[in-house]
């Protein structure tokens, strides 16, 4: 039975067994979490959430990250996990399509917190709800991507097993989890007609919906067996084409945590390749003024998605290629401030952007989502055509971000919240979380 497989493996993984660059690779990715909640927590969608959350009241127990205030950990796992997500800053797992650390890290950290649990629990829970929330998405990728938003679904499964093994939760326990985490997992794309803030909150939703599952089925409330494979099941449900053998092809072999990516740019990671090559056109001197058409050429989902020209608020540009090209291509960079608009945007931007037009390429289809490519051809008014093509962006393993780079975006992001002293504090505490007896130390501002 798959579930009880996943369970087995939860229970079963402990740190001792994971290797070092499975460490490290966690290490990464709840740095990078951090930095994107601290900053994301600044943000209005967060400010709106966590009005709510005040009048609601829960036992604090756990931390509403850059705010400094606890609430319940069901509460901060709402909280930590729709903050994370504000910015489009956080990190995605290519192959499944889903953006892991925000619900998964949210709610493995909120139940540590809760727990008391160490540094090292927390980096296993994070490296089993990683490994399985990916491998379930992974089993309906790519057609369920097209009407559910995968962080959403399949990051409730993620978040579920993080916090089932914070709470050391027995095989049995575990499946009730899944099955309850199942129930609950939804998020549909809709929101992207209207630019709302719903994207913001599923992997929120996520967090505090699998710790939920979690913390029921500690208390011996049952859920469904086989929510996965059923005929009534998430698989089914919810995607058209599906592989159930994905979801623990290689487990405790292979860790989907190193092939994660982290994001460069505060945009949609589908324009992410867009615009690298625009940025190395800018670099190359390229005048904007002498452009007369760009036709990128990309996958089906990233032409749905983003294909189109859009910037009448800073969250629709952020889900726009044309837009991010532009903007690239004109200021040679793309980052929070190329979506600040205190200013109107340019007439330039507009107008390159608008001469950017984004197709689906079918042999760039067959090849994704196992690489997210996208092939420019730039045309300019004396005739001359120039091209460039990408299969791998800034942040993937294939053409990865450098240490001082995430180290810096860390910086960068935390500093939006803290003061420089609990910046710096808490990437010592980082780099040495596998030796803090409690993982919430890494929010004291103290160095050990």
């Amino acid at each position: 039975m798959l579930s009880e497989q996943i369970a087995e493996f939860t229970v079963n993984l402990h740190f001792d067994d994971l290797p070092p660059e499975v460490v490290e690779a966690s290490r990464t990715a709840i740095t990078d979490w951090l930095g994107s909640v601290a900053a994301g927590s600044l943000e209005p969608p967060a400010g709106k959430l966590a009005a709510v959350l005040r009048r609601a009241g829960g036992n604090p127990r756990a931390t509403l990250i850059g705010l400094d205030e606890k609430s319940s950990a069901l509460n901060a796992a709402l909280f930590n996990g729709t903050a994370c997500h504000i910015l489009e800053l956080d990190d995605l797992h290519r192959s499944s399509i889903l953006h892991p650390g925000a619900p998964i890290i949210s709610a493995a950290f909120a139940a540590a917190e809760e727990q008391g649990a160490s540094g090292r629990e927390l980096i296993t829970a994070v490296v089993a709800g990683f490994e399985i929330g990916i491998r379930i998405a992974e089993a309906v990728t790519p057609s369920h991507y097209y009407y559910w938003h995968t962080t959403a679904t399949c990051g409730t499964f993620g978040a579920a097993i993080a916090a089932a093994k914070v709470l050391s939760l027995e095989v049995g326990q575990v499946i009730d989890a899944l099955g309850n985490a199942g129930s609950q997992a939804a998020g549909l794309w809709e929101f992207l007609q209207d630019g709302a803030m719903t994207k913001h909150l599923h992997p929120g939703k996520a967090a505090m919906n699998g710790m939920l599952a979690a913390e029921l089925a500690g208390e011996g409330f049952t859920g469904a067996k086989r929510i996965l494979e059923g005929e009534k099941g998430f698989f089914k449900a919810t995607s058209e084409k599906y592989s159930s053998a994905k979801a623990v092809a290689g487990l405790n072999k292979e860790f989907r945590i190193v092939g994660n990516s982290y994001k460069i740019y505060p945009s949609c990671r589908h324009t992410h390749s867009a615009v690298d090559l625009a940025l190395a056109l800018a670099s190359g001197g390229l005048q904007p003024e002498s452009i007369e058409r760009i036709t990128v050429r990309t996958y089906s989902h990233a032409r749905d998605l983003v294909g189109e020209f859009k910037c009448e608020t800073p969250y629709q540009a952020k889900f726009s290629l044309p837009f991010c090209v532009g903007a690239a291509l004109i200021d040679g960079r793309l980052d929070l401030e190329s979506f600040d608009f205190s200013e109107p945007v340019s007439s330039l931007v507009k107008e390159v952007g608008r001469r950017c037009t984004v197709i689906a390429d079918p042999e760039i289809d067959k090849i994704y989502p196992a690489c997210w490519p996208a092939a420019f051809e730039v045309l300019l008014k004396n005739g001359q055509v120039i091209k460039d093509r990408t299969d791998y962006p800034r942040g993937d393993p294939e053409n990865p971000a450098t240490a001082d780079e995430l180290r810096d975006k860390f910086k960068n992001l935390a500093s939006r919240a803290w003061p420089e002293e609990k910046v710096q504090s808490a990437l010592e505490q980082l780099a040495n979380l596998e030796r803090l007896d409690r993982a919430a130390e890494l929010l004291t501002g103290r160095v050990n």
